[in-house]
């Protein structure tokens, strides 16, 4: 019963894709309205940091996830799906009541600390991804190419190159993030204070 228990996990995970990878790859799709939002002013964050967010997931998912079907019954993938839905239940929920100035507390708090531990397990998950990918994209040749003049490119080198740059990315989003967090909760604890 509880190796039946087990394999059922393993199984599940395996199959994460399969089963919600059409959702994840439509709700990634659809959050790339919210750099219009922003652009627009319909929401109040700053634009470069969220282009920077979404497009390592657009990168994640479309390009390394979605073209290779050995990369996808990798355990990481759920892991990373899990971690990105836990991240966007919170920040959407607190970013819809803000829109209408409805505020909690206990929302504005997790909304902005959520993230903290979880935002680098992300791009570690996001990084063993590619890193589990590498020799797919090696043995298939899927986005390499030669072009004239006898140069080419080598998909396995551009991710190992976006290896380094996710990294240099988290450093600018953190920071930002941390300088956010700072200044709402500033504002909450002097809002409290006013009550």
């Amino acid at each position: 019963m509880v190796a039946r228990f087990f394999s059922f996990g393993k199984d599940s995970m395996v199959d994460t894709f399969y089963a919600i990878g059409l959702v994840m790859q439509l709700c990634q799709s659809i959050s790339l309205l919210e750099l219009l939002h922003i652009y627009t002013g319909i929401e109040s964050n700053h634009l470069h940091p969220r282009f920077l967010q979404l497009t390592e997931r657009i990168i994640i998912l479309f390009v390394v996830i979605t073209s290779q079907e050995e990369v996808q019954q990798k355990y990481v993938v759920c892991v990373l799906f899990i971690f990105w839905n836990l991240l966007d239940m919170v920040r959407y929920t607190y970013s819809m009541l803000s829109a209408i100035e409805i505020s909690y507390a206990v929302l504005t708090w997790l909304s902005q600390t959520l993230w903290m531990p979880i935002y680098p397990l992300c791009v570690l998950a996001e990084a063993f991804t590619i890193y589990q990918s590498l020799p797919y994209f090696e043995s298939l040749g899927t986005y390499s190419t030669k072009l004239p003049f006898d140069l080419s490119i080598y998909f396995p080198y551009v991710l190992k190159l976006y290896l380094l740059m996710l990294f240099i990315g988290m450093y600018f989003i953190y920071n930002h993030l941390y300088s956010e967090r700072r200044d709402i909760l500033r504002i909450l604890s002097i809002k409290k204070k006013n009550m």
